[in-house]
């Protein structure tokens, strides 16, 4: 396939997506309102902090530039892939505003071009958009009609910040929605091209599509929130490991092992907006969406029942540090993840919070005088009593049990995930193992 690819947002996934792409031949244009970002591409800077989308960009100068130009951007391409925000609504759907503006600038430029063009939506929309009021918007600003002089196709990524490129490079399966057959065609050709491990594809209508993304996500919540369930069932047994027991799960292959590591929460921009979008959907259609509601219910609890736990193991006074605020490792998106969440209700009790994370360089508001950033871990374990683990980096794995210690009055070290069990035997160290059971005295001090 010889074709030119124009994606329009170099934000978190649009960069990465674009980079990947070029690594296997594609030419391709960014497009981006922000003069930073085209600046950042063209100069063979990457855009936004994803692991290896520099290496890519810096690899492949010469088949990927940038531009603010959209009219330019399709008039030299041959696909368009939308990669803009859909902001969450106060009732649980998704914006299109950003999109629709997107999507007519899209269509002027269309109206004087001559040749077939697909258009692919890849941001997260409700059921019933991509065939509404998006093809609308192409059809009436172009004044051509999807299916004889353009395709539209909506194909979401299943992706993970800090692992983007290997995601979109070795997905699970591709998904497709398709206004026609030569659109599908078209869009599992590209896939094809670049994916490295022959995905399965599953091409469907459009509306079946935006639920099926929905539904893929919130059933990985689903599957997180039961191993979280497990583990706090595992802290009330002596002897009860949730990896031992989630490991025999997912040797189920009705259960399969992924996302069955039990720790507090899930977090991100993902996770959390696409449950609510489903249970936002249902009650809209007057459909059960009460598994959804409960749980999103359930994992913001974790957060609540973290902060008790904390309190009651915190000595009077003392001050709490929280190792990790992004929502996982090699990111720097703080979204909705736990270190953040429990620094935020702890500093709403009054409990003194230090926090470091090596992927946070600064907080905006609210959290800007809340939370109080140390400049390396080993600071922000000198100067508290307690300290959580909320984020497993490997920076924090290779601390040394010496620094962890504390004269006196041992210090607490809450291992959301895990990652620390050398610290079992140390002195000076009270150490909570979450998700393991404890010894029966230990137990009594655990939240209910």
């Amino acid at each position: 396939m010889d074709k030119r690819v124009s994606v329009i947002g170099m934000g978190k996934l649009g960069a990465p997506l674009a980079a990947s792409l070029a690594s296997k031949g594609l030419r391709v244009i960014g497009v981006d309102a922000e003069r930073e970002k085209i600046e950042a591409v063209n100069q063979g800077r990457a855009p936004v902090s994803e692991p290896e989308l520099e290496r890519l960009i810096q690899e492949n100068r010469g088949k990927l530039s940038a531009t603010a130009d959209i009219e330019k951007a399709i008039s030299d391409s041959d696909i368009t892939f939308i990669v803009v925000g859909t902001p969450t609504e106060p009732g649980g759907g998704f914006s299109l505003r950003f999109v629709l503006s997107v999507c007519q600038k899209i269509g002027l430029a269309l109206r004087g071009k001559q040749g077939y063009h697909l258009v692919v939506l890849t941001s997260t929309v409700m059921p019933g958009s991509t065939g509404g009021p998006v093809l609308a918007e192409l059809e009436k600003a172009s004044g051509k009609s999807c299916g004889r002089h353009f395709g539209l196709c909506y194909g979401p990524e299943f992706i993970a910040l800090g692992s983007v490129i290997h995601d979109f490079l070795n997905p699970d399966f591709v998904l497709i929605g398709e206004s026609d057959s030569r659109a599908g065609d078209l869009l599992e050709e590209l896939y094809g091209q670049v994916c490295e491990n022959q995905p399965p594809v599953a091409r469907m209508n459009f509306v079946n599509a935006e639920i099926a993304k929905l539904a893929v996500n919130t059933y990985v919540t689903s599957k997180i929130s039961f191993a979280n369930m497990l583990a706090r069932i595992c802290e009330k047994v002596p002897g009860a490991d949730v990896d031992v027991v989630t490991s025999a799960l997912g040797r189920d292959s009705r259960i399969g092992s992924k996302y069955l590591r039990g720790a507090v929460s899930y977090g991100g921009p993902c996770f959390p907006r696409d449950n609510l979008a489903l249970a936002a959907l249902a009650q809209k259609l007057g459909a059960p969406g009460d598994l959804a509601n409960a749980i999103q219910l359930f994992n913001r609890t974790q957060v609540s029942w973290l902060a008790e736990f904390v309190m009651e193991n915190l000595p009077a006074g003392g001050t709490v540090g929280v190792l990790g605020l992004t929502y996982k490792p090699k990111t720097d998106v703080v979204e909705e993840s736990v270190g953040l969440l429990l620094a935020h209700d702890l500093s709403d009790k009054d409990v003194s919070v230090v926090a470091y994370d090596p992927g946070v360089r600064h907080l905006g508001t609210p959290w800007a005088g809340k939370v109080q950033l140390a400049a390396s871990a080993r600071e922000c374990i000198e100067v508290s009593e307690l300290v959580v683990v909320a984020t497993p980096w490997e920076e924090f794995l290779k601390i040394p049990p010496a620094q962890w210690a504390r004269q006196g009055e041992p210090r607490a070290v809450v291992d959301c995930w895990r990652v620390l069990k050398l610290l079992q035997e140390s002195e000076g160290v009270r150490y909570f193992c979450l998700g393991v059971g404890a010894s029966p005295a230990t137990i009594r001090s655990v939240a209910t």
